[in-house]
């Protein structure tokens, strides 16, 4: 089980893990240096995005709210890039660059992360 599939269990969210025999068949994102089957043909570059649950505080004070609020957005990050693989019709997403911002709402005094992925979106070679 991957690491953001660990995170996605804490946070309350089903890691989506396909049974097979074939550990790569099953495997559909793969984090930056995890490398994509080799045979696996590129459809193009896009980008998810996703915000994490709200809590009330300051996150730069409180480990376990941005503990808390990272294991929330990873598990959602995670859920969109699966959604966004089988929309686009591909069967595996390569992460290239990640990024996650805090956020807050003066008014309410909520805190947030906002996180975005870019990935290349592939699929396996004689699908169309």
């Amino acid at each position: 089980m991957s690491k953001h599939s660990e995170l996605a269990s804490a946070a309350g969210q089903p890691a989506v893990e396909l049974p097979s025999k074939d550990p790569e068949a099953a495997k559909t994102i793969y984090w930056h240096r995890d490398l994509p089957p080799l045979h696996a043909q590129p459809l193009g570059e896009h980008v998810v995005e996703a915000d994490s649950m709200r809590v009330i505080g300051n996150l730069a004070h409180r480990v376990d709210l941005w503990d808390s609020c990272y294991r929330d957005l990873m598990a959602r990050l995670e859920n969109r890039l699966r959604q966004e693989v089988a929309r686009l019709g591909g069967h595996y997403a390569h992460v290239l660059e990640e990024s996650i911002k805090s956020k807050h709402d003066d008014r309410s005094g909520d805190v947030w992360l906002r996180g975005r992925l870019k990935y290349l979106l592939l699929r396996r070679p004689g699908v169309n």
